[in-house]
Order: structure tokens, then sequence, then C-alpha cells
């Protein structure tokens, strides 16, 4: 499989998709596309065999990677007592992906809780992961942190005023795009096409 060019702007998400999580996953898309970035997901990567080479591809063409571990808690839906392996698996794909090929990529772990990383992956002894205490301030702040721009960076109160405007927004984008739930391609692309036109409007 032939490498994908690199999009210097692009960050890769390795998030939840549930409803608990749904206020950090707008916040995720409105901080990213505040701060000039352009975030990608896995949403709408079809399943069977070829996946991981899909997910593989689509980290390798972002220069960045966001993997939140938030989530590292056992499912509370049948069967219970699974923990999700899909966050952890992605950041390591990330990372051999980083360490086989220096300065195309750079990930960042965020967590919602201080040390408990150390417990649940002692193998990246050494991280500093973002923590965001589940909160949506606390991701835009941590994002602000991770991504120090060049010019004037937007401000975590009108960070947080864009992300008030779009969930006010959610239900008509999900109605009109007759999604079942939030966490879909469609949705995904809307979300961060009504994000980019906030944030040009409000840089003009």
């Amino acid at each position: 499989m032939p490498v994908p060019t690199v999009q210097s702007n692009a960050v890769f998400l390795n998030i939840p998709y549930d409803d608990r999580f749904r206020r950090q996953y707008l916040a995720y898309i409105v901080g990213l596309t505040l701060l000039g970035l352009e975030p990608r997901a896995t949403l709408g990567i079809p399943g069977g065999e070829r996946r991981l080479d899909r997910i593989l591809s689509l980290i390798q063409s972002c220069r960045y990677s966001i993997h939140d571990l938030s989530r590292v808690e056992s499912d509370r839906n049948p069967p219970f007592t699974t923990p999700r392996f899909n966050m952890p698996c992605e950041l390591g794909m990330a990372i051999t992906w980083q360490k086989l090929n220096p300065g195309r990529h750079t990930w960042f772990v965020f967590e919602s809780r201080r040390r408990r990383l150390q417990k649940s992956l002692s193998d990246l002894d050494g991280t500093d992961p973002h923590i965001h205490g589940a909160t949506v301030e606390g991701v835009m702040r941590e994002l602000c942190n991770a991504f120090v721009r060049p010019g004037l960076q937007p401000s975590v109160p009108a960070m947080m005023r864009t992300h008030r405007e779009l969930a006010r927004m959610l239900p008509d984008i999900q109605n009109a795009a007759g999604a079942a739930n939030l966490f879909e391609a469609r949705i995904f692309k809307d979300l961060c096409f009504v994000a980019r036109a906030k944030a040009n409007k409000s840089i003009g």
C-alpha cells in the first residue's frame, strides 16, 4: 500500500463514539477547527479485513494525532466488564509510525484523570498526558496547550461560545442528514463544515 501524502494541518482523532462522550466529541471538532486544524476520524471507514489498513493510512496522512484514553473503564453494555482496546490499539499504530518516520507525525495523549495513565498504560511512563477532566472547557484548554499556533490564537471562552452554538444546532444538523445518531460520517463532515464557517466568520 503506497504511503499517503502528509496533510500538514490534519489531526487524526482517536476518541470514543458514544452518547456519554458527545460533548467532548463536539469540543474536539470545534477546538481543532478554531485552531486552524482539520479533524480526521475513522467514522465512515467500513469494517472487514482491510479496516486496519485504512486506519493506518489515515494516521499516515495526518501530521498529528490525538488519542483520548479517558474511557478505559469497562463498558456498561453487554457483554459486561469488557474494556475497550480500540483507542490503545490505534495509539500503538501512531507511535510505531512516528518511530519509523521521525518528523512526519506527532501524537498526543489526552486523559480525564491524573496519574491513571501510569496504571492503565505504564509503557508510556515519561509521556505527559493532557488532562481535560472530562469537561468541554478542559478539552479546549488542553488543545490550546498541545497546539501553540503562529499568530493570535482563539481564547478558550471564544471556543466555548462556538461550542454552545454548534450544540444548539445539532438536532437540526442530525435531522437534515437523516442520521440515526451523532456518530456518523455525514454528521462529522457537516460539523466540521459548520465549525470552519464559524471560524472563518470570526476571523473575518
